[in-house]
């Protein structure tokens, strides 16, 4: 089978642009595999980008090139926002290619991307008719004219159809599926599918032992519950290190400095981050949104290292409570220090069989092999509808 991929790549390297990297290695094992991509710009260019990403002619252009010279059997789209833009999808029907589209987070249901809003679950757009609410209190890029404009895009793509040329969604969960069906997007839940993110086994050092302290590896920023993990953390005489860079950087910094139990690693390498999660005794995954599907638990899975995490969206059915990892509830400091404190006092065997089912869950469901029926299937199921 001859399969196109195409994405645009975000201005800094993302789970998404990994995730295409990973999907495009294993694709071409079996099958003809090319990949256009398309690049977010800063600055001017990325305003004009922006703009245009309503009816963007180039791209839609670029896209019948390639498929004119490659003739592919399918094309499987990633991130379209915002080099892109969906009239690609239009065009691509025009040339009558089935048409696959990953969708890894909810921005076609409000242009906040991840339904949150200062620190909470907002999910006030999946109902309206236009997000006005969303505008309002500047969900994207913290303006209302950026927020109104993504907003208009894909508005404006439902009301010409665009959305319904597509002929399959995947999903990274069913819950991302129920979250489309609650809300006015209006496609039929039969053009939906679930597919799981995977991760290629790493390398482990088989000489590295489990260490007493907990791990945070993540973008340090609101949405994946920073304040709350730093909050339990100083409350608590266990040690947590944190691993990441982003806009609550300093927030992390202060507070290694006060506690000496808050340990910040800066920003690791993909080996550091294996040796860490080897060394840890628990993951920490505090996210306050609902998450596509997280690759530092599938990362954390595929070594053997179990999970406490916030009980919502994607994490609620990648964990099993009290068998790979634990729930906390979402946002709430002391649910997480009593759970925390929970994992410590467990015996030595219970931790180690928490392990053994972590890496279960890595074998069973987000291993490279398992991703070659997955994608057949869908495949099939498109060409044989059209």
């Amino acid at each position: 089978m001859k399969i196109l991929l195409i994405h645009s790549h975000y201005q800094l390297q993302g789970g998404e642009d990994s995730v295409v990297e990973q999907e495009m290695e294993l694709l071409k094992q079996d099958h003809t595999v090319e990949v256009l991509y398309f690049q977010n710009q800063a600055g001017l260019k990325g305003a004009l980008q922006f703009l245009c990403s309503i009816w963007n002619i180039g791209s839609a252009t670029a896209v019948r090139k390639k498929i004119q010279e490659f003739k592919p059997d399918i094309v499987h789209v990633h991130n379209w926002h915002f080099a892109m833009g969906p009239l690609v999808f239009r065009e691509i029907y025009r040339l009558r290619i089935p048409i696959v589209h990953t969708v890894h987070n909810y921005r076609l249901l409000c242009p906040s991307a991840i339904l949150l809003y200062k620190g909470q679950l907002f999910t006030d757009s999946l109902k309206q008719a236009f997000p006005w609410k969303a505008i309002l209190n500047k969900v994207y890029r913290s303006s209302i004219a950026q927020t109104f404009w993504l907003a208009f895009v894909v508005w404006f793509h439902k009301k010409i159809g665009t959305w319904q040329k597509i002929d399959a969604y995947v999903c990274l969960t069913p819950f991302a599926v129920e979250l489309f069906q609650q809300s006015n997007f209006r496609v039929s839940k039969e053009h939906f599918t679930v597919k799981p993110n995977f991760r290629i086994a790493p390398v482990v050092d088989s000489k590295i032992e489990k260490e007493s302290h907990f791990l945070f590896i993540g973008r340090l920023s609101e949405e994946k519950g920073i304040d709350v993990l730093l909050d339990a953390f100083k409350e608590l005489p266990y040690l947590i290190k944190i691993a990441g860079e982003g806009p609550l950087k300093e927030l992390v910094e202060e507070g290694s400095k006060q506690f000496s139990n808050i340990s910040y690693l800066g920003n690791l390498s993909s080996e550091k981050v294996v040796a860490e999660l080897q060394k840890t005794q628990a993951l920490i995954f505090p996210s306050v949104w609902y998450e596509g599907m997280p690759m530092t638990i599938i990362e954390a899975f595929s070594v053997g290292t179990p999970i406490i995490a916030s009980n919502l969206g994607a994490m609620s059915s990648m964990i099993s409570n009290e068998q790979n990892g634990f729930h906390f509830e979402s946002s709430n400091v002391n649910d997480l220090k009593q759970t925390i404190t929970k994992f410590n006092m467990l015996s030595d065997s219970v931790k180690e069989e928490m392990g053994s089912n972590a890496f279960k869950s890595y074998t069973e469901k987000y291993s490279p092999e398992l991703q070659q029926q997955y994608f057949d299937a869908i495949y099939s199921a498109v060409l044989i509808r059209e």
